[in-house]
């Protein structure tokens, strides 16, 4: 598909969007794609991959690069990257210093985005019905688990790149807080901003890894049984505003291995039940109705651009 310059810009901060959305743990890039438009192109190109070689043999690199959506992969990705180490810092701040509020502005996206992402199943049935109640009890659950101590060893590092893309890429499950689950987010983020080289390939090789793996399952979902899929989709991100929900008392600390305290079991609760300081209410009601606006804007530019 040929994008002009300004579809390759959009197509940019789109990226940028979903890579600002991965750092979070709780908001997953996927939902960002597939809020923006471009979730099942995003799917095929990266499944499209495991055939490329074949293809370069045969047709040569023209071919090939066609093959796999070259042109939309570089430009996504590169807008994801830039947010990723553009964003980290920023990110961190925000999470440490203003948890209610970012907390907030991504609430009132996420939950926006369950009545457009529900709006694409086509059909509802008993089977469709089953399917969101699956994915949205599913992902309630993970997001209550507690994070876990565990190695630094490369292979781990690997591994939880492999597990944390696959969520990434997900609606509605965070490769974010998978990691948190898997006591890799800290570490991450931390090798992110000092740009240490070794952890960093170790991770997006397992990342790499993962997304071959797991674009094909996705694609032949999405192809085959795309009303059940759509509704299992919107039923992980229905489940991943339990995390999202952003006034939390933190009913038991742990410490990490650099000795900093760390909440392990948290508890939503109402604004007026708030212990852990100001609910800054106000603030966050209008952040959340912001990024609300945000997706319903898009979905009328979306609409608006389909029917032109």
């Amino acid at each position: 598909m040929q994008r002009s310059k300004r579809e390759s810009i959009q197509l940019a901060l789109k990226g940028m969007a979903m890579g600002a959305a991965d750092i979070v743990p709780g908001v997953s890039g996927g939902t960002i794609a597939l809020i923006a438009g471009i979730y099942e192109e995003f799917v095929d190109a990266l499944k499209s991959f495991s055939s490329v070689l074949g293809v370069l043999k045969k047709e040569g690199l023209k071919a090939a690069w066609k093959h796999i959506n070259g042109s939309f992969l570089i430009t996504l990705f590169s807008g994801i990257i830039i947010s990723l180490l553009g964003l980290v810092q920023f990110i961190k701040f925000a999470l440490v210093n203003h948890p209610i509020l970012l907390w907030s502005f991504f609430f009132g996206l996420i939950l926006a985005s369950c009545y457009f992402v529900g709006k694409l199943v086509t059909k509802w049935n008993i089977l469709s019905i089953l399917a969101l109640i699956a994915g949205t009890v599913s992902i309630y659950l993970i997001t209550t688990f507690s994070p876990a101590e565990t190695t630094t060893a490369p292979w781990f590092v690997f591994i939880s790149g492999m597990i944390a893309i696959c969520a990434m890429i997900l609606p509605g499950i965070s490769g974010s807080f998978i990691l948190v689950l898997l006591g890799k987010y800290k570490y991450i983020i931390e090798s992110l901003s000092e740009l240490n080289v070794t952890v960093i390939i170790t991770f997006a090789a397992g990342c790499v890894v993962g997304l071959l793996s797991f674009s094909h399952l996705l694609s032949w979902m999405l192809k085959k049984h795309h009303n059940f899929t759509m509704a299992l989709l919107t039923g992980f991100m229905i489940g991943s505003l339990n995390k999202i929900w952003p006034w939390k008392n933190t009913l038991e600390w742990g410490v990490d291995r650099h000795g900093e305290k760390i909440a392990l079991v948290q508890d939503n609760v109402l604004p007026q039940h708030f212990v852990e300081g100001e609910a800054q209410l106000l603030s966050a009601i209008l952040l959340a109705l912001f990024g609300a606006v945000l997706i319903i804007l898009l979905e009328l530019t979306a609409k608006k651009k389909s029917a032109a």
